[in-house]
């Protein structure tokens, strides 16, 4: 089992938990993903998901409806498991176990490629989640990432004042 991947992606959801999030949080954070991906010219498809409805969504060009599956399949994992999509595929590759086969999982609703992360609060838990699709999926997961940790810092910021 690579426990250091394993413990790294955990690390990564401990450390980025919010001190709240609203709709003010989504555009934010959304926009710091396309801003990201404007510079990189990265074909990816962007969705922030909490409370049960979709809060921002965008599909740069060069996207497509197979993006919007994705993104579909990697946010139900993670609001059915309560971790990033890459830390579910790493652990079940770590288990020697292809987690599209699990008979209890439809692979059309469900799938363990990186680019979703849990959006969670401080103290109160999982409210939704971050979804990047359109690259390889450390990509999609490390966009995730940096947007997050530009967000953290500044509620961090906010709370110390």
């Amino acid at each position: 089992m690579n426990s250091e991947i394993l413990s790294t992606l955990l690390a990564q959801e401990d450390e980025l938990q919010l001190h709240y999030f609203n709709n003010q949080t989504a555009w934010e954070l959304g926009s710091l993903i396309k801003t990201a991906a404007d510079q990189n010219a990265a074909p990816i498809a962007i969705e922030i998901y909490a409370f049960e409805h979709v809060l921002f969504s965008y599909f740069m060009p060069g996207t497509n409806k197979d993006n919007h599956d994705w993104i579909k399949r990697k946010r139900q994992s993670v609001m059915r498991f309560s971790h990033s999509s890459y830390y579910t595929g790493q652990y079940n590759a770590a288990k020697n176990r292809n987690f599209e086969t699990i008979p209890y999982l439809d692979p059309k609703e469900y799938c363990a490629h990186g680019g979703s992360f849990p959006i969670r609060l401080k103290n109160s838990g999982l409210v939704g989640a971050v979804t990047v699709s359109g690259l390889a999926q450390e990509v999609d997961h490390q966009m995730v990432i940096d947007a997050l940790r530009i967000i953290v810092a500044q509620q961090a910021g906010e709370t110390t004042k």
